[in-house]
């Protein structure tokens, strides 16, 4: 496998504002370093974390995921990060996986933050998925779903292939509040861990529309806890490279996943 480049965006969001905000990343756009294969915003990164889905939601047409087509071709790399989606009907808070051929995958927010109320404003999302980026396997999930290791286990079921593992890097995006911020970083660390995988997880920073501060700390951790990136509460566009051949290394030297729990999910 050859290394992956992560390029992680930290920076605070404007309320509400999806222009302003699509303005603004494609400003910190020019600063994404050549290297890259990954570009990474944060969650809801269009609107801020809202509850207004009546109001700030668009559909898969619409202009913020237009948008994330044209600037993914124009960067060469893919981009992602999730945005309020209507569809059907119903809203989702959805990852949205960019390429730059412009065909997009994503996945529905699983675990609705209930106590900030968004389980009573969208829909949660029916399946995980795994996408593909080169020879690397990701999983992306959203937030509040870092605290339900089940839903993402890695374990590819019957096969001893890629050392049991379904991917290899777990991807977060968040507005993860700074009251919580040491559940943040522990979590995701630890998921780095019991998962041997990387975790790549990407937050905000400031204060949103409804008074609530974020801390940033997006961080990389390698599948063996090792810190690789710890970002401040500062905005910053860092990157972080994945080093597949220690990967699958650890795998075989250390094969965890042959004495894990094998388990299946009741829906």
């Amino acid at each position: 496998m050859q290394p992956l480049n992560v390029c992680l965006l930290q920076t605070a969001t404007h309320w509400h504002q999806p222009q302003a905000n699509r303005d603004m990343f494609e400003e910190l756009f020019a600063r994404v370093p050549p290297r890259a294969d990954l570009v990474v915003l944060p969650e809801m990164f269009s609107t801020g974390f809202s509850m207004a889905s009546g109001e700030i939601a668009e559909p898969m047409d619409g202009a913020t995921v237009t948008w994330l087509r044209q600037q993914a071709a124009v960067l060469g790399k893919v981009v992602c990060g999730s945005v309020v989606i209507s569809e059907g009907g119903e809203y989702f808070n959805r990852f949205i996986w960019m390429p730059p051929d412009g065909t997009a995958g994503y996945y529905d927010k699983r675990h609705c933050f209930r106590m900030a109320g968004e389980h009573e404003h969208y829909s949660a999302g029916g399946g995980k998925i795994i996408l593909q980026l080169g020879a690397w396997r990701v999983c992306p999930l959203v937030c509040y779903d870092l605290r339900f290791p089940v839903w993402f286990r890695n374990h590819a079921a019957g096969s001893g292939q890629h050392g049991g593992a379904a991917y290899d890097v777990l991807l977060c995006v968040a507005n993860w509040p700074q009251v919580r911020q040491a559940a943040w970083q522990t979590l995701l660390r630890a998921r780095a861990i019991e998962n041997q995988a990387y975790a790549v997880g990407v937050n905000i920073t400031g204060t949103d529309g409804n008074g609530v501060v974020y801390g940033g700390g997006s961080a990389v951790y390698a599948p063996d806890g090792e810190i690789l990136l710890e970002l401040d509460a500062g905005a910053r566009v860092a990157d972080a490279e994945l080093d597949g051949t220690s990967l699958q290394q650890l795998r075989k030297s250390f094969p965890v996943w042959q004495d894990a729990d094998r388990f299946e999910l009741l829906e």
